[in-house]
């Protein structure tokens, strides 16, 4: 495994692995891996002659009062796992390296936002697209894969690419998920013992919408409704959001009769959890 840590040998490498037909799979991430980045590399170790993965907490999508100086960080155990994973570059740039010099160019959205995450935290997608073009760029991949576990990031990337015209296919990995039903992610370390125990609920919920709409429940605020009341005789945390909408478009909808996402947060008292599901009725 080559580690890199300068932009401009990234790009040059990317740019002669392509010259030589080569195909790239690459993995974004902040780090601090669990089973949920594994799960990327895998796939795109079996879909692309190269894989590079790639470290990064990006500044640019914390808010003021977020944790990105307690962003859990440790990089000697990840590049242990990904070469354990068998993947040909790890991409370690530093700040300085990714912005050294304040942005004089700015990204925005305007559509699959002001719902879900980005409701709370303005301007967090237009971190996330701003360093997201940026290691597009430098990696130059043929496949970028994301997980599910963060669908609006998903349907961001996804708008992203297209309305851009990323020369770049977007691989959706399914959330990977502990043997309770918990998603996985670098934030599970935070939670008090309780915590975790009932944090469980979360996708039971979820799976408990899912139902309801199979069983051919079409009214999306009787199923908000439901999910809600059992989360709340089940859990302590502080439900930030629970909202059913179309996929990926995230838009609201009145009756259920096409794609849709119900998904979740919850605060609790130094993690914030995330969780969703995709159903097609």
């Amino acid at each position: 495994m080559k580690i890199i840590r300068s932009v401009k040998e990234m790009q040059d490498q990317a740019i002669l692995l392509r010259s030589q037909g080569k195909t790239i799979g690459f993995a974004p991430t902040m780090g601090y891996l669990h089973d949920g980045h594994i799960a990327l590399m895998r796939q795109a170790r079996k879909e692309n002659d190269i894989v590079i993965a790639s470290i990064f907490v990006n500044p640019l999508q914390f808010g003021e009062n977020e944790d990105f100086d307690k962003y859990p960080r440790d990089e000697a155990r990840d590049r242990k796992i990904v070469e354990k994973e068998q993947v040909d570059i790890l991409f370690l740039p530093d700040i300085s390296e990714m912005y050294p010099n304040s942005m004089g160019v700015t990204m925005d959205v305007v559509s699959r936002i002001g719902v879900l995450c980005d409701r709370n935290r303005p301007g967090h997608f237009k971190g996330v697209i701003t360093v997201l073009t940026k290691l597009f760029h430098l990696t130059q991949p043929s496949r970028a894969y994301f997980g599910l576990k963060d669908a609006q990031q998903v349907a961001v990337v996804d708008l992203l690419v297209t309305d851009l015209n990323f020369p770049i296919e977007i691989k959706m990995v399914p959330t990977v998920r502990e043997p309770d039903g918990l998603a996985k992610s670098s934030r599970n370390v935070y939670l008090t013992e309780q915590e975790r125990l009932e944090s469980k609920h979360l996708y039971q919920a979820l799976q408990l919408g899912k139902q309801k709409i199979i069983d051919g429940q079409k009214n999306p605020v009787m199923i908000v409704n439901e999910v809600k009341t059992y989360l709340k005789q089940n859990i302590t945390g502080k439900i930030d959001y629970l909202e059913l909408l179309s996929y990926p478009t995230l838009s609201p909808v009145n009756l259920i009769d096409e794609q849709v996402i119900i998904a979740v947060a919850v605060q609790y008292s130094q993690a914030r959890l995330i969780d969703n599901i995709i159903v097609t009725p």
